[in-house]
């Protein structure tokens, strides 16, 4: 059975959260099949520094911003949390899935070399608000940036996506 774009709409933040486990699940398979078990994973308590999850492999830790549109979806931009450019490592991995089956397709990759600081959100137009207050006006939301998706760079598989991360 298909799934209706009505689905993915209503229940959106139930699919970010499947998105996120099914990532973290093919990235725990990954290390468990060719890395000898090294990978650590952690979740903040509270979502307010930019990052999704925490990834580790020995002495790189990556803070990663995730984020998942379907194949050929007319999505051509992200928000992203500024804070993560002040984590050491920071990333954004933008993940391209299958509507209906929701399998990983290809990823979409912003972020520097392992243990190098994430560069160019500062250059980056800073997002307005969806919604604007009583007189109309959309005002800035300072900490948060917006990404074309040709700034990112497309990886192929999650063996490439682990060797950006982790090197």
């Amino acid at each position: 059975m298909a799934t209706s774009n009505a689905q993915h709409s209503v229940n959106s933040s139930y699919r970010e959260k499947l998105i996120e486990h099914l990532f973290i699940s093919e990235m725990l398979k990954l290390s468990w099949i060719k890395h000898d078990c090294m990978l650590e994973v952690s979740k903040p308590e509270v979502d307010n520094a930019g990052y999704d999850v925490l990834m580790e492999v020995g002495s790189v830790i990556r803070h990663i911003q995730l984020k998942a549109s379907f194949r050929n979806s007319k999505t051509s931009k992200q928000n992203i949390n500024f804070r993560l450019s002040e984590k050491p490592a920071g990333c954004v991995i933008w993940i391209i899935f299958d509507k209906n089956t929701l399998a990983f397709e290809s990823f979409l990759w912003y972020g520097s070399d392992p243990n190098m600081p994430l560069t160019g959100l500062l250059e980056a137009r800073v997002a307005k608000h969806t919604k604007g207050d009583s007189t109309g006006l959309k005002k800035e939301r300072a900490n948060i940036r917006v990404l074309s998706k040709r700034k990112f760079d497309k990886v192929d598989c999650i063996d490439g996506l682990f060797y950006r991360l982790f090197g």
